[in-house]
């Protein structure tokens, strides 16, 4: 009906058309045969060019609802005279041979009326064996067939039941699982605080080791360390030292012995310059020491 109303919406079409005067007449008249066939007057109201479009439209349309009605109703009526027609000559062909409902017996007519029930059930036209023999076998097919629609829909059905029966165990354990966390959100976030602020601190003391560090390295770049310069090295340098000075210490007792003597220039001199080539070996010795555990090292 909406579809009609705007199909026939005047702003669409001419106005002065939708607002002729033999349109409004007919308007008038189907309203007036209308509204008498329901027992009631015609309310007033304003003949508008939108207001007489929509109302012709729906007079066009049950006008040619009416006549197709009439054209129904006149074949089934005309049907319907056949049929009973027919029925009379049935009848009368019946009674001609002595078969009339009124000369049957009571378990006849009640055995006519269930197999009529039963061919009209079976949606056939006649009463031979064989209509009866087919329509039960399609019947009977189709029950086949249903019952294996349902017995594929119950197996369906387990199959669904028993996912619903898992998806509710996993809701149920992931319930659990929730609660459970739940009750540890406020020792977790206990430690998490903890852990930052010792990470703070971690931090804090990272950037104090690093200062350090870079300290300790400016010092020894200041006092001449080399990498080459290890425990290791450091110790042997101690060993070679402790053995200079145990080969170097008798000597140094005789020259302060020689302290203890006469002065003798001549003497002394040459005691000097002995003892100052004992004293420049070791030396030379300690030296090729040390450039030999370098090398080693390197």
């Amino acid at each position: 009906m909406s579809d009609l109303i705007s199909a026939s919406d005047p702003s669409t079409g001419d106005v002065k058309s939708n607002f002729d005067p033999a349109r409004i007449a007919e308007v008038k008249a189907w309203l007036v045969s209308q509204f008498d066939a329901a027992g009631k007057d015609v309310p007033e109201f304003e003949y508008t060019p939108r207001s007489v479009a929509h109302l012709h439209a729906l007079a066009t349309i049950s006008q040619a609802k009416t006549q197709a009605a009439g054209i129904v109703a006149a074949d089934l009526r005309q049907k319907a005279a056949e049929y009973r027609s027919q029925a009379a000559r049935i009848r009368e062909i019946l009674e001609n041979v002595g078969l009339a409902q009124e000369s049957l017996s009571p378990n006849a007519v009640t055995s006519a009326q269930v197999l009529a029930n039963v061919a009209n059930l079976l949606n056939i036209r006649d009463t031979e064996m064989t209509s009866f023999l087919v329509a039960m076998g399609d019947i009977s097919l189709r029950k086949t067939g249903v019952e294996e629609k349902r017995a594929k829909v119950q197996k369906e059905s387990k199959v669904l039941l028993e996912y619903t029966r898992k998806a509710l165990a996993r809701l149920t354990y992931l319930k659990r699982t929730l609660t459970q966390l739940d009750d540890e959100v406020a020792s977790c976030e206990a430690q998490t605080l903890h852990w930052k602020t010792n990470l703070a601190i971690m931090d804090s003391k990272e950037r104090q080791y690093l200062q350090q560090h870079s300290n300790y390295k400016a010092l020894l770049n200041r006092v001449g360390y080399t990498p080459e310069i290890s425990h290791g090295v450091l110790i042997e340098m101690a060993e070679h030292r402790k053995e200079l000075e145990k080969n170097t210490k008798p000597i140094l007792d005789t020259l302060r012995s020689y302290q203890d003597l006469p002065p003798d220039k001549a003497l002394a001199a040459l005691a000097i310059e002995d003892k100052r080539r004992q004293y420049a070996a070791a030396e030379k010795y300690l030296e090729e020491v040390l450039q030999s555990a370098f090398t080693t090292t390197e």
